[in-house]
């Protein structure tokens, strides 16, 4: 099963970025942890970061016929764009939208999140785990 992990804006940056609300580790660091728990569960994955928005809808558009499914963090263009959600639903692969931060315990506009009706499930708040929990979600929904 081959996965996609999508991550938005400024997420190049974590362990730099406001470690006291997305941690320190690093962003090289996230990508190691995630391959781990890939091979674990017997998933390939590639990863594609951006921090523009067409970008992230090319690499979307781009998985359709390539990947099983896809892990998207859309960083902050979850609360702005129309245009992700649109790709994810024009591609119709199983997504799973995860957040580092707890965004439900945030500024208000981080309550909002555009991309997680064209998504099957939404972690937030756990770290790095959720998207441990993420490639799990998806891992059990292809049985």
């Amino acid at each position: 099963m081959n996965i996609l992990v999508i991550n938005g804006p400024n997420l190049n940056l974590l362990g730099l970025r406001e470690p006291a609300i997305y941690g320190r580790t690093t962003y090289t660091e996230l990508l190691a942890m995630i391959r781990a728990w890939a091979a674990d569960l017997d998933l390939t994955v590639d990863f594609f970061q951006s921090n523009h928005e067409g970008a992230l809808v090319d690499a979307i558009q781009s998985a359709y016929g390539r990947y099983d499914g896809i892990l998207i963090n859309p960083a902050a263009y979850t609360h702005t764009s129309i245009a992700i959600p649109d790709a994810l639903k024009a591609v119709g692969l199983p997504a799973v939208e995860v957040h580092l931060s707890d965004v439900m315990h945030r500024e208000p506009f981080r309550r909002l999140s555009y991309t997680a009706p064209a998504c099957e499930i939404t972690y937030y708040g756990l770290g790095p785990e959720g998207y441990k929990k993420g490639l799990e979600y998806l891992k059990k929904r292809q049985r």
